[in-house]
């Protein structure tokens, strides 16, 4: 089948080296912003006819829209304008947003989807060369997943069928786990240093208790990885807690009393499920 990738970005460029090598996909054109993009693009996925312009596109079976997310509605029209996409299968790259946004494909007659992929793609090569057992949220039409879900196996991925109603909410987890959790570790570095211990010596004081947590968050689940006042039922050091963190620095005070009220339901959680 041939497959045409728009955008040239990290995504479009390993997506599309991996479905053109290991996938089962001829690719076809490759299509981004600039004729220096496309060109570059091109030779990392080592295949597509490099275009900048859309009209210049020849017909595809599969077509790859790793666009950014503001640009995945003008994308798809301007792709519904250029080619026939009857029996065609279009999906895009978001993490946010769902493939219902393709609709202007779905009305030239094309089955449409999103895929995924949960890693970071800042450094591609790496990505391309480590690619199996990546996770990839898909959701859409069944003939389009039909198409997409042998292929995405082809190169390593796990493909993970997630309700398109709640594709935003899937995004945020990510958010959580990831940058969210960065920004509760820097507000922990800081309350050291405010202490006066040093930033380095701050972040070996951290380490050990974020991995311990996390492992045991991976090993046994949130609940049961839960320690400290909360969990112990102790509310009387987190107001002390909350008061002394809020005089040091507001911004963090409030971050800190946003997260009580949640962690007070994990530790609910905890001693309902404890033997």
């Amino acid at each position: 089948m041939r497959l045409t990738v728009i955008g040239g970005g990290h995504v479009g460029r390993v997506l599309g080296r991996l479905l053109g090598t290991r996938g089962g996909f001829i690719v076809a054109d490759v299509l981004a912003r600039s004729a220096a993009s496309a060109n570059e693009a091109a030779a990392f996925i080592g295949a597509g006819r490099p275009l900048d312009a859309y009209p210049a596109l020849a017909v595809a079976d599969v077509y790859m829209l790793s666009v950014t997310d503001d640009q995945i509605v003008p994308a798809c029209e301007a792709l519904a304008a250029s080619v026939p996409l009857k029996g065609a299968v279009v999906f895009h790259c978001s993490g946010a947003l769902a493939s219902n946004l393709l609709q202007a494909a779905r009305d030239a007659g094309a089955f449409v989807a999103s895929v995924h992929p949960i890693r970071s793609f800042a450094d591609m090569e790496a990505v391309a060369a480590a690619f199996d057992g990546t996770f990839c949220g898909v959701e859409g039409d069944a003939q389009a997943l039909d198409v997409l879900l042998p292929a995405l196996s082809a190169i390593g991925a796990r493909a993970v069928q997630i309700d398109a109603s709640a594709k935003t909410v899937y995004h945020a987890a990510a958010v959580f786990a990831s940058n969210y959790l960065v920004t509760v570790l820097d507000a922990a570095l800081r309350a050291y240093q405010a202490a006066g211990i040093p930033e380095d010596v701050a972040r070996e004081l951290a380490r050990p208790l974020a991995s311990e947590s996390m492992e045991n968050v991976f090993r046994l689940g949130a609940a049961p990885a839960l320690s400290g006042p909360i969990a112990r039922g102790d509310m009387a050091t987190v107001q002390r807690q909350h008061d002394a963190v809020a005089a040091w620095d507001p911004a963090t005070g409030q971050l800190y009393d946003a997260l009580v009220s949640p962690t007070v339901a994990l530790a609910a959680r905890k001693r309902a499920h404890r033997p």
